[in-house]
């Protein structure tokens, strides 16, 4: 038994000190002889040249926190190697390598190396300059490790777990995204919160890049769930991003929380930046708080309570974009006190010439000047990039200054290509627009839906400087249902098919507020008819029915207390022509005095409204004063609200007229039939009935 404790003693004596002896040698130990070995086996697990050419030396530190129980007793190596060299991976094209490092630092689980994994704990990088590259391919050159065959994962990983840089210098090169910039990395002293300082410039997809910002003073790529500081302004062309607040787990994002400034020439600039598909727009900036959760199948990015300005327009709200298959969706609400109609003109093409942004500029640069309809392209590329489901509530739109709209309610809906505005509705002129629109982008042109019902739009807040007036005004009421197909709004209207009513009751109009308004054809006509003075309009109702973009009349009547006008002919949507026909005739006394009718020619931009002469202008008066015009005028009475005073000289228009129709059946003499037409048309019209 002696004996046996003794060899026990001498045993366990010797295995101290073998341990002791390999603690000196490696406390000793001149780790520059076995640079050629190290350089060799990472060249072999990076799969590129590694070449340490200064001095390279090896300490043991306990891995504390970093592992439980009896791992926690094996020491972990401590790396420290200065001017190493890394090349590139072998399908690069750059000439020099991918790394020139003056001073490395890593600690490395050396249990993990077990499971063919190289886990390194901590990595401090400085003065070095560094090239990082992605092809077109997607492959990358910083992600180490070779594959033993192309279905494979490489036999041999790198997890990294955090990184501290100092005095670094990067070149970011992504050919897929035509990036191509520069980046200087430096630590910061002093600062609390930042200990990291970062400057960049470049190119991004033809558009230069410069930025400044600070982050954490060590990147954690493992699973804690510290937040990392960020704080940064990054101009890319004229898109001007500002973040500042936290991100956890970096190298995955798996959670972001800023707050977020953004500014632009164009919101639809930030497609390729943020993949989110907005309208080209102009000028805008927006602040709100960006918060993000990141998962492996779908992520969701909530933008809070932001406050923004689009060209002159205010816009508020919290939006959500949640990236899924097989597209993502952008959802949420979005209010404006004050929105201008021609900040969103870009969006359908319409002239917004003095808003100073590129977009908005190129969206009004081809728009002929002998047009009104717009004649540039709607912008459907994007519509499949992404689907929507916005509320939109406005409390003021501004199309001018004296006609604003109000009380706006919007649901946009975008799903496979198709933009849907249902409902579209707002207050105007002391009425109600109640408008469904829906745009199917998915061919080569925009297949159109419009149906729009008008309600007591009044006249006096209709027509500018129409409430300096003393005078009494009607109402307007109107319906319009169109379908057509194209790539702009003047194609659309050209090919468009449906039908469009409209009824003004009792009021005052003149030459002064039809060129007020701008209505440069009714304008004209008015000047014809009644010359300058008010006239006070008892009742006028038009019915076209639109075929192929051709308006046609159905009925086109007004009347005033001694004068009925009857016009007929076409509006070309597609040419924007005009070819039709005014017959007036003076009521006086129950006998019809005949005027001159009129023509009106020319196109829409540019009318031209003159006198009939010869054979067709006796034509025209004899078939009013034959009443043998057929006006339809009782389809139209539903447009009334029949309950108001104003409604009750197109009322008594369309019930007479009603009776009168019926009377034409009665199997009469040639002679009798046109003393009957004659009798009942003047006994229809307002200015016969008795005065209340």
């Amino acid at each position: 038994m002696r004996r046996f404790g003794k060899i026990a003693l001498w045993v366990v004596l010797g295995l101290i000190l073998v341990l002791a002896l390999c603690g000196i040698v490696f406390a000793t130990f001149d780790w520059n002889h076995a640079r050629p070995w190290v350089s060799k086996r990472v060249s072999q697990l990076a799969d590129r040249p590694v070449v340490i050419q200064g001095d390279l030396d090896i300490d043991w530190l306990q891995p504390g926190d970093a592992a439980e129980g009896w791992r926690g007793w094996v020491p972990w190596p401590q790396i420290t190697a200065h001017n190493v060299q890394v090349g590139n991976a072998p399908w690069s094209k750059h000439d020099g390598g991918m790394a020139d490092v003056s001073s490395l630092s890593a600690v490395i689980n050396p249990l993990a190396l077990l499971s063919h994994t190289v886990e390194i704990a901590s990595l401090e990088v400085e003065d070095a300059d560094l090239y990082l590259e992605r092809n077109a391919e997607g492959k990358n050159n910083w992600t180490f490790g070779k594959k033993d065959n192309k279905d494979e994962a490489p036999s041999w990983k790198v997890n990294l777990q955090s990184l501290s840089l100092h005095s670094v210098h990067a070149r970011l090169v992504d050919t897929s995204s035509k990036l191509d910039m520069n980046a200087e990395l430096d630590t910061v002293d002093n600062d609390q919160h930042y200990g990291l300082a970062w400057k960049a410039n470049g190119v991004y997809n033809d558009a230069k890049i410069s930025g400044e910002g600070k982050a954490g003073s060590i990147l954690t790529f493992g699973q804690s769930t510290e937040p990392f500081p960020l704080q940064g302004k990054l101009s890319i062309g004229t898109t001007v991003i500002e973040v500042e607040g936290s991100a956890t787990q970096p190298k995955a994002l798996a959670a972001l929380d800023v707050q977020l400034k953004l500014a632009g020439d164009s919101m639809s600039d930030l497609l390729p930046l943020f993949g989110v598909a907005l309208p080209q727009t102009p000028p805008y900036n927006t602040a709100g708080r960006l918060t993000a959760t990141l998962g492996d199948n779908e992520d969701v990015w909530h933008y809070e309570d932001f406050d923004g300005v689009v060209g002159k327009s205010d816009v508020h709200g919290s939006l959500v974009y949640t990236r899924r298959a097989p597209r993502p969706i952008l959802t949420g609400s979005v209010t404006s006190d004050q929105l201008r109609l021609k900040d969103l003109g870009p969006l359908i093409g319409l002239d917004t010439s003095d808003v100073e942004s590129k977009a908005a500029k190129e969206s009004a640069k081809g728009q002929p000047a002998d047009k009104v309809f717009p004649v540039q392209p709607i912008n459907t590329k994007t519509w499949g990039v992404m689907d929507a489901d916005v509320q939109f509530k406005g409390k003021r739109i501004l199309r001018n200054k004296d006609l604003p709209l109000d009380n706006v309610q919007a649901h946009v809906v975008l799903k496979d290509k198709v933009l849907s505005l249902e409902p579209l509705n707002f207050g105007m002129a002391g009425g109600t627009l109640a408008n469904t629109l829906v745009l199917d982008g998915s061919g080569s042109k925009i297949a159109a839906r419009l149906d729009t019902e008008a309600r007591h739009l009044k006249l006096k807040k209709l027509f500018p400087g129409a409430e300096s007036m003393d005078a009494s005004f009607g109402e307007l009421h109107g319906h319009a249902k169109l379908t057509g197909q194209g790539v702009s709004i003047a194609e659309i209207l050209g090919h468009s098919n449906g039908h469009l009513q409209a009824l003004v009751s009792r009021g005052t109009i003149s030459q002064y507020l039809l060129e007020a308004a701008g209505l440069n054809l009714a304008n004209m006509i008015i000047l014809k008819l009644f010359g300058d003075d008010q006239i006070v309009l008892n009742c006028m109702a038009s019915d076209f029915d639109v075929k192929n973009g051709l308006m046609q009349t159905e009925a086109f009547r007004l009347e005033t207390d001694d004068t009925i006008v009857d016009i007929t002919g076409t509006i070309n949507l597609a040419t924007e022509k005009i070819d039709m026909k005014i017959v007036p005739a003076n009521k006086t006394l129950r006998v019809f005095t005949l005027r001159s009718p009129l023509y009106a020619r020319g196109t829409l931009k540019h009318p031209d409204v003159g006198v009939e002469k010869g054979p067709l202008a006796l034509r025209a008066g004899a078939a009013i004063a034959l009443g043998v015009i057929a006006t339809p005028f009782a389809a139209l009475l539903p447009l009334l609200n029949m309950g108001t005073n104003e409604s009750s000289g197109c009322v008594s228009l369309g019930q007479d007229e009603a009776k009168g129709g019926s009377s034409t059946q009665a199997k009469e003499s040639a002679e009798e039939r046109q003393k009957r037409a004659e009798r009942k048309e003047r006994q229809s019209w307002p200015s016969s009935q008795a005065k209340p």
